[in-house]
């Protein structure tokens, strides 16, 4: 039997191009680390709108190592984040790049989305055990992790809830404001949920999380804020589907939390069954196609890929569970929500979002 290979001269050009991309990719990589710790030292924020200033007033300032301040300065002036003076050796952040890395930007802090990689690499060793011989990371490994997704939610979930979420349903706001009950599966810190009962203190709330971290970090939240209209309960809802509910809820939201349930089927079959007939399911999920070769456009597609392959797509399998991860995409979403018995899906992005999709969902 003959085979037919197809043999092609070596590109060196093409060789070059993709060792030089792979270059800017170490760089970049490093980079995003260096976001990370600017943030977490809150190092941009004091850095924001002041003039250009010493390694030492800016260490001081800080309340921070001086010697560590300035190699993470130099770091980001030959990254040409941050300018540098060699003639009184001060060094100044841009209000056209402050603007994407400080507490003040609201919505667009991509410092805060930098502190995923560094987070990737603290669990390295686990997923490469996996790769060999199967399984997933527990939570528990991300010891992080509620910390970052709540700042992520802050950006994305929090900023455009009242004025762009909710509004997708049409209706909601006279609802809330009337009183309904709600239930949030996957709160997490609860940021969203304790938004809304402010917002809405005639309605009632609920918030389901398989972590206790993150339920008394959004229990402390909402007792400081003096919220006597909602409650957080540790809860695993990998058998969600099982029993009857007690008590029907007119509004069930998940933000970003179905994929790396265990089985997200029977957590979809729960919130059938625990929402009124005429109620609404609002899913807020990763913007994709289940099909990979569609989202080779996708703006932050290789990020959203790793990170399901170090978190979203690895604590699911944990759990014994279906590993969808992150990218799991609109047909699939529409599968498994048809599965469990809805009937109406409407798929909804907003225009500022280029990251989420919003279901609205109805029996």
């Amino acid at each position: 039997m003959c085979l037919n290979h197809q043999v092609t001269a070596f590109d060196s050009l093409k060789a070059n191009d993709f060792s030089n991309r792979l270059i800017t990719a170490l760089n970049e990589g490093a980079l995003c680390v260096m976001l990370s710790i600017g943030h977490r030292t809150k190092l941009f924020d004091h850095m924001d709108a002041q003039p250009p200033m010493t390694s030492a007033a800016l260490a001081k300032q800080a309340g921070l190592e001086e010697r560590y301040v300035r190699e993470w300065l130099n770091a980001l002036v030959v990254s040409k984040v941050i300018e540098y003076q060699p003639t009184d050796k001060t060094y100044y952040l841009p209000h056209e790049h402050s603007s994407y890395l400080t507490r003040r930007s609201t919505e667009g802090n991509i410092s805060v989305f930098a502190q995923y990689i560094p987070m990737m690499g603290t669990v390295e060793d686990e997923i490469i055990d996996c790769f060999k011989n199967g399984g997933g990371v527990p939570y528990e490994k991300y010891p992080r992790f509620h910390e970052v997704m709540a700042e992520d939610s802050g950006q994305t979930v929090l900023s455009s809830l009242e004025e762009h979420i909710i509004p997708l349903v049409p209706g909601l706001h006279e609802k809330l404001q009337q009183g309904i009950k709600v239930l949030d599966i996957g709160c997490g810190r609860g940021r969203a949920l304790n938004l809304l009962a402010a917002l809405y203190p005639n309605s009632t709330f609920v918030g389901y999380d398989l972590s206790q971290e993150a339920i008394d970090y959004a229990t402390q939240e909402a007792q400081q804020q003096g919220l006597s209209n909602i409650i957080f309960d540790i809860k695993d809802v990998t058998d969600f589907n099982q029993g009857n509910p007690e008590t029907q809820f007119d509004l069930i939201t998940t933000f970003d939390a179905v994929h790396d349930q265990a089985k997200p089927l029977n957590v979809l079959k729960g919130i059938y069954k625990y929402l009124k007939h005429d109620g609404v399911y609002l899913m807020q999920d990763i913007h994709s196609s289940s099909e990979v070769h569609n989202n080779m456009e996708h703006p932050v597609g290789p990020l959203l890929y790793s990170l399901s392959t170090t978190h979203c797509m690895t604590v699911s399998l944990a759990q014994n569970g279906d590993g969808l991860g992150t990218m799991w995409g609109q047909e699939l979403a529409n599968e498994y929500l048809s599965k469990a018995g809805f009937s109406k899906i409407d798929i909804h992005q907003l225009e500022h979002d280029f990251q989420n999709d919003y279901y609205v969902v109805r029996k």
